[in-house]
């Protein structure tokens, strides 16, 4: 009686350690992904004043201690950093009053740019300050030591009558534009090669903004918008809706926002149209009637993008949708945007505000992850899933759907394959065969389930994909056609029995070895070249040469070694539902008149059809989960594809391939466990669908 109490009472604490570990891997995967859905929040961190005589021009990551600029009314050039919790003048640079100066910020470096009374401009990084001598000298010689960046010359006569003037920087081009009261001219001058240099002049009528990263001029006059490029050759002409209002691109300048003067917001990108890269329009953001954006950013390493308005608003949206996450109200009017991490660093000429972002994870939408998007370069919309790049600011693209329609394709196309030759081995060794031959038979049949998944993926990946382009379709063909082929031997049983007069138990094992043999024989002998006359095509090469990937990593071949590992699994549970049907049911059967196949076909398979599908369903969901083959055998490209020739990236393979170089609590990172969840939920969706199922048709079989 003690031993018994002891026993229940270690099983039950066992019971309930289990269930502990489930509700804490569960609370692990909501909480890691949980950050998704949180509303991104600013809060005001510092404000700074510029003092009088001197206007803020840029500003560097303050609270990290890099400086903010300045320029004074006194011709210089100050660099602030913050010194118990005010801006204290680190260093100043005087330069001549005579020279033009502004600062000019490219992918979140700033740069000090001067222009002499004689045109000649100048570009030195402001990190490159300190080195500098405290007086910048008057004379601007190109290449002059003490200046680190590029140097070049504007027409004299045409800067003495600037009215406006800016200054682009990219690795290619440096950039100026300056505009007079009749005209604007844009000098491009090549940094690798500096004798050339294009310059461009447009009416004093037209708008102008040089896009230095993309190598291209937009103009806009009379309600359109051209694209021009360094040589003057119009790359091509769009018509724009109303007035401009407003422009200004994004960093990399592969993203341009343009505003109409009745606050419609418009996104142009690159777009690759047969191997041209034009700007088209894509999304339209609506701000209230007379409201009009005066400044844009986007996050360095994010989808996250703030706009600032004129009625001192800040939007928070998602960059590639155009979604509006979260809305907040700034103090002052701004007109730059700096963002270091989570700091937001907002500035007009007299104010500098800092702001802080939180749960900036939460500008991922469903849109973002399960739409198609047209990100910057792509010919057109898609599902893509990239999570690395080799610079900043670059569009994060984590489209699930290469993943799911990955992890679903495996898993559908191995059930194809395992679900006849596993439940047709079931039938026989349940039902047809004798009980020495299925004691046999059915534990080699299991013991293939002991083998370790990563020993068959390494299998196909060394053995079956190198030869894929030469019976990768024979194999297949072998595999779909096996399982009919044992039905035609099951349906010729009796008519062979008959005619041979006594059957000797496992005789069918041979005629069924024989059957295969003959397959075989006709799938690598015959039916590749009938494959190739029904296509008309001279090698199994031109088949798959639509296809993205390599023969050897497409979905057939994942397929087969997916299909023959979770084979073993299906066949042991359906094996067990078959040979449990009751004898007393059979034994009727074949009293009323029935044969074996009617019996299998209207009383065992009936019976046992609960058993079947849960172990079809339990199948399909090891199928969904698995992870050493399809990372192993596939290409791991996340290609959003039914196609049976294209590779694939399972849900499972990407977990294993990016979680562990993943920064922890970042995007990338909670999207990872997001997707994590949904195997998990998937799975468990599955079990649950297969184990109310199998319940309700048991209860149907016993009440008939």
């Amino acid at each position: 009686m003690q031993r018994d109490v002891r026993l229940k009472v270690t099983v039950t604490a066992f019971g309930v350690l289990v269930l502990l570990t489930l509700i804490v891997l569960i609370t692990h995967l909501i909480s890691q992904s949980l950050p998704l859905a949180l509303v991104p929040e600013f809060e005001k961190r510092a404000s700074f004043t510029a003092p009088e005589g001197s206007r803020f021009a840029g500003s560097a990551d303050v609270l990290e201690r890099q400086p903010a600029m300045l320029l004074t009314n006194q011709c210089q050039v100050q660099l602030k950093s913050l010194q118990q919790q005010a801006l204290s003048t680190d260093r100043v640079i005087i330069r001549p009053c005579d020279q033009q100066a502004q600062i000019m910020n490219v992918l979140g470096e700033h740069y000090l740019v001067t222009v002499s009374a004689k045109g000649i401009v100048r570009i030195a990084g402001v990190r490159d300050l300190h080195s500098l001598p405290t007086s910048i000298p008057a004379q601007a010689a190109s290449g002059h030591e003490d200046f680190v960046g590029s140097s070049f010359a504007l027409p004299m006569s045409l800067w003495r009558d600037a009215l406006d003037w800016e200054v682009g920087l990219s690795e290619k081009w440096a950039v100026a534009r300056v505009t007079t009261a009749n005209q604007t001219l844009v000098r491009w001058v090549d940094r690798l090669h500096p004798t050339r240099i294009y310059d461009q002049r447009f009416e004093g009528a037209s708008q102008v903004m040089p896009l230095p990263n993309t190598s291209q001029t937009v103009v806009y006059a009379n309600n359109e918008l051209r694209f021009v490029a360094p040589g003057g050759k119009t790359i091509h002409t769009v018509a724009m809706k109303g007035k401009l209002g407003w422009w200004q691109a994004l960093p990399k300048g592969r993203s341009l926002f343009i505003a109409s003067s009745t606050g419609e917001v418009t996104r142009w990108i690159l777009q690759n149209q047969q191997g041209k890269l034009l700007y088209v329009p894509t999304y339209t953001l609506d701000l209230a009637q007379g409201e009009l954006p005066t400044a844009v950013m986007s996050h360095p390493a994010s989808n996250a993008m703030v706009i600032a308005t004129t009625s001192k608003r800040l939007l928070l949206l998602n960059r590639l949708t155009g979604e509006i996450v979260s809305t907040t109200f700034s103090d002052e009017l701004v007109s730059a945007i700096s963002w270091y991490a989570n700091r937001l660093y907002l500035h007009n000429d007299k104010v500098l505000q800092v702001y802080l972002t939180r749960h900036l994870s939460g500008v991922t939408t469903w849109a973002s992850l399960f739409e198609k998007q047209q990100y910057e370069g792509y010919p057109e919309a898609a599902h893509t899933w990239q999570s690395s790049s080799a610079t900043d600011y670059q569009e994060q693209k984590y489209s699930l759907v290469p993943l799911l329609m990955g992890s679903l394709k495996a898993s559908l196309l191995a059930l194809i394959i395992a679900i006849p030759i596993s439940v047709c081995a079931a039938v026989y060794t349940g039902f047809f065969a004798r009980s020495r031959l299925r004691y046999w038979i059915r534990p080699a049949i299991e013991m293939l389930e002991a083998i370790p998944s990563v020993l068959i993926g390494f299998i196909a990946a060394i053995w079956l994909a190198p030869l894929a382009s030469n019976i990768l379709f024979s194999f297949a063909f072998f595999m779909v056609v096996i399982p009919f082929l044992l039905v035609l031997i099951a349906l010729f049983q009796r008519p062979l029995t008959q005619r041979l007069g006594r059957w000797r138990a496992g005789f069918e094992l041979i005629v069924a070895v024989a059957g295969i043999l003959l397959l075989g024989y006709v799938s690598t002998a015959i039916v590749p070249d009938w494959l190739l006359g029904i296509f008309g095509l001279d090698s199994i090469d031109e088949l798959t040469a639509v296809a993205q990937t390599s023969v050897g990593k497409t979905t057939i071949v994942v397929a087969i070694a997916l299909g023959i590992a979770i084979s073993p699994s299906i066949y042991s549970l359906a094996e067990d539902a078959i040979s449990s049907v009751p004898d007393e049911l059979k034994q009727a059967s074949f009293a009323l008149g029935a044969t074996r196949l009617q019996t299998l076909h209207n009383v065992v398979l009936y019976v046992a059809t609960p058993g079947i599908l849960a172990a079809v369903m339990l199948g399909f969901g090891r199928a969904f989960g698995e992870t050493m083959i399809v990372l192993m055998v596939t290409g791991n490209t996340p290609i959003a594809s039914w196609s049976l020739l294209e590779g694939l990236r399972a849900l499972t393979a990407n977990l294993a391939i990016e979680l562990p170089e993943a920064d922890v609590n970042s995007t990338h990172y909670q999207i990872l466990f997001l997707t994590a969840g949904i195997l998990f939920a998937f799975t468990f969706v599955v079990n649950t669908i297969a184990e109310l199922l199998r319940q309700r048709l048991r209860r149907q079989t016993a009440h008939e």
